[in-house]
């Protein structure tokens, strides 16, 4: 039996590396803060997930990482014992934000947003409310009305359903323009950029894009989506769904999800053939020809008949 070692529990003098745009890290006002990694809802999983406001509270990024067992990092004159490799990207804080603004939307009226992003387990929601990027774009998922000085919202969802779909639309140009494949060829595990086929049809992006864009919204929304793309009913869901992601719910930045490329081909189900080895490659160029094969060797003796 083998045994596995352990993670001890995270130190103040713990340290990471990190990957991050440099409009994460830039300070666009003095008076502003630090960037911040806080933990907050999955607008896909209900769980907890990292992210990072930037210094102002100006954009929203999410946090995954790159995860190998028993590696470290050589950081100045210490190691490091985390070897786990953080990406920090943008994400629009609007998908934050629908899960709290379609609860809110049970009651049919507008309200205050501080009354519908409201979450006892992640109280750090209410930050998504100074985020200058989800405050500039509300618009696209809500109603507004104002009354004095005070704003009120509520849900629309025929424009979450438009602004969803202007998403995926916009998936499906950064594929074309990167080269990205598709179809039913892509098999490799990896994210890497081959020769598009000439069978891919529009139909085939629009599918692939929507499997991305459902890591950030819940199922019963990704199936909603699905019908307003008007894409066809397809009998096995792992082609239209993305496979599920194991979040560990705990303060530590989550893991980076499956790859995006088997959301929408069935060929990952296949194993490759295995690669013979240079001794295998050698025996089958002999000639064969008048041997007795191994089996022969161990087959039963034929009883001979008395006489």
């Amino acid at each position: 039996m083998t045994s596995r070692k352990k993670r001890l529990p995270y130190s103040s003098h713990d340290s990471w590396v990190v990957v991050a745009a440099d409009s994460a890290l830039e300070k666009t006002n003095l008076r502003d803060g630090d960037p911040i990694f806080i933990r907050l809802r999955n607008p896909a999983t209900g769980s907890a997930s990292q992210y990072l406001f930037s210094s102002g509270d100006v954009r929203l990024y999410e946090v995954k990482a790159f995860v190998e067992d028993f590696h470290s990092w050589f950081i100045d004159q210490t190691v490091q014992r985390d070897g786990r490799l953080l990406y920090v990207t943008p994400m629009d804080p609007l998908f934050l934000l629908l899960p709290y603004l379609q609860n809110g939307a049970v009651q049919e009226k507008f309200q205050p947003l501080q009354q519908m992003v409201m979450d006892e387990d992640y109280p750090g929601c209410t930050r998504l409310l100074k985020c200058t990027q989800a405050l500039d774009t509300l618009h696209h998922v809500a109603d507004e009305r104002v009354v004095g000085s005070q704003k009120f919202h509520r849900y629309n969802h025929e424009k979450t359903m438009d602004w969803l779909k202007k998403k995926v639309l916009n998936t499906v140009n950064a594929l074309k323009k990167s080269d990205i494949s598709v179809g039913g060829g892509v098999k490799s595990t990896t994210f890497v950029r081959v020769k598009q086929e000439t069978s891919v049809t529009e139909e085939d992006y629009l599918s692939y894009a929507h499997g991305l864009i459902s890591e950030y919204i819940s199922e019963e929304l990704s199936k909603e989506l699905h019908k307003h793309l008007q894409l066809p009913e397809i009998s096995s869901p792992k082609k239209v769904e993305p496979p599920s992601k194991k979040r560990k719910l705990s303060d530590k930045p989550v893991e980076a999800g499956e790859d995006y490329t088997k959301f929408n081909s069935a060929d990952f189900i296949r194993k490759p053939p295995k690669k013979m080895t240079a001794a295998q490659k050698t025996l089958a160029k002999v000639d064969k020809t008048g041997m007795k094969t191994m089996s022969s060797f161990f087959s039963p003796k034929a009883k001979q008949e008395k006489k």
